[in-house]
């Protein structure tokens, strides 16, 4: 009976300057993909060098190429102190990772609700079509008035800068980001 497996097969090095340069090429973007993956999946640290077959330097990964070079240098098994180190700063950076991530599903549950309050907002008619219609669908007198609203806006925010400027308080985005606006909410159809 005869096996129909894979078969093994022989590696060599390729003949030819210019093929193995494009081999390099297209198999270390594939690597640094891989590494990349490997982090992610399994949450940990990878760094990466490759030198071309023109001893051009290929860096990819987390630390920099110093101190991979340093930590090379320290050759043998680790002791105590260094494995604790290693896995006190991999905690730091997962935990960083995980606030990162908190912080981001707070803002996407923040601009959702924001989203939803707008389109409550078209639905009751208290804000005109101008401001959800794309510009290139707007009328003569729709872009007036808008352009109308936007620099009203723009002295509104004009002014209040240059008083808390005056006040010596920088302003705060936090305190500002409620989601309210001055935009008109009158239907511009109906202006003259």
């Amino acid at each position: 009976m005869m096996n129909m497996g894979c078969k093994k097969t022989q590696k060599k090095p390729m003949q030819g300057a210019n093929a193995r340069q494009v081999s390099f090429s297209k198999r270390r973007s594939g690597l640094f993909k891989k590494a990349g993956e490997l982090c992610t999946i399994c949450a940990v640290e990878t760094d990466d060098i490759i030198f071309s077959p023109g001893a051009k330097l290929f860096y990819s990964g987390h630390d920099s190429v110093e101190d991979v070079i340093i930590m090379l240098g320290h050759r043998g098994k680790p002791d105590a102190a260094t494995i604790l180190e290693a896995e006190a700063h991999q905690e730091r950076v997962l935990r960083d990772l995980e606030k990162q991530y908190s912080d981001l599903l707070e803002q996407l549950e923040a601009e959702k609700k924001r989203g939803e309050e707008l389109e409550q907002l078209k639905k009751e008619g208290q804000v005109s079509s101008w401001f959800v219609t794309p510009v290139e669908e707007l009328s003569y007198e729709e872009l007036k008035i808008q352009h109308a609203a936007m620099e009203k806006l723009r002295g509104k925010v004009l002014k209040t800068m240059a008083e808390r400027l005056a006040q010596g308080s920088a302003p705060s985005v936090a305190a500002n980001s409620g989601g309210a606006s001055d935009f008109p909410v009158s239907n511009p159809k109906a202006a003259p």
